[in-house]
C-alpha cells in the first residue's frame, strides 16, 4: 500500500473565493439552466446568488435530478444577461470552487462562449480533489462528502451545492481533526 499523501491545503484558503454550481438542463455543455454562487471574505460567506437560466433548447432532459422544467426557466434570462447579474459576485476572488470543478468550469466556458461573454479568469480549485487529498474520503461526491463532514445539503440546489462546495473549502483550512470532530469544530455526527 502506497504511503497517504499529507493533507493539500487549496490555494490562498484565507484570500477571497467564490464557490459555484450549475444545473444544466441536458448533456450540452452550453445548456445551464440554473446557477447558485457563494462568496467567501476572512473565511466567512459574505453574499449567496441563485439564478434560473433560459437554456439554449426546450428539452430539459434532467428534471427528474434537480427539479427544474422548462416551464420555471422558459422565462428566465438567457446566460449572458443572468452573468451580468452574477458576474460581479467574482470581483477580486482569487479562485473559483466547485465540487468536480471539471464539470463547472466546461459548462461556465460553454455558456460564457454561446453567450459572447468573457469567461472570468480565475483558476478552479476542485472540492473533490480537497475531500480525497484533505481527508482520504471516498466516496468523494457532493453528498457522500458533506454528510462525513456534517455539512447540510439540499443536493442539486446549485445555491446550496455552492455553499457545501464553500463549507467544505472552509472546513479543509480549518485546523481540527474532522476524525475527532465535526469538520466545522462541533462534535462528530455518526
Amino acid at each position: 500500500m502506497a504511503p497517504r499523501r499529507p493533507p493539500v491545503p487549496p490555494p490562498h484558503p484565507d484570500a477571497p473565493f467564490a464557490a459555484i454550481d450549475f444545473e444544466t438542463a441536458d448533456n450540452g455543455a452550453d445548456s445551464a439552466c440554473a446557477v447558485g454562487i457563494v462568496r467567501v471574505e476572512g473565511r466567512a460567506i459574505v453574499a449567496r446568488e441563485k439564478v434560473l437560466v433560459r437554456p439554449p433548447r426546450e428539452r430539459v432532459l434532467f428534471s427528474w435530478l434537480h427539479g427544474i422544467t422548462w416551464d420555471m426557466v422558459k422565462d428566465a434570462p438567457a446566460f449572458c444577461d443572468a452573468w451580468r447579474r452574477l458576474a460581479p459576485l467574482l470581483d477580486g476572488v482569487e479562485f473559483l470552487a466547485a465540487h468536480n470543478a471539471p464539470f463547472d468550469r466546461r459548462v461556465l466556458l460553454a455558456c460564457c462562449e454561446a453567450g459572447g461573454v468573457p469567461p472570468p479568469p480565475q483558476p478552479f480549485v476542485c472540492t473533490v480533489q480537497v475531500a480525497r487529498r484533505h481527508w482520504g474520503l471516498k466516496p468523494n461526491d457532493l453528498a457522500s462528502v458533506c454528510r462525513r463532514l456534517g455539512i447540510g445539503l439540499v443536493h442539486h440546489d446549485p445555491l446550496s451545492d455552492a455553499e457545501a462546495c464553500a463549507r467544505i473549502l472552509l472546513a479543509a483550512t480549518h485546523r481540527v481533526n474532522p476524525e475527532r470532530t465535526g469538520a466545522l469544530g462541533g462534535p462528530a455526527k455518526s
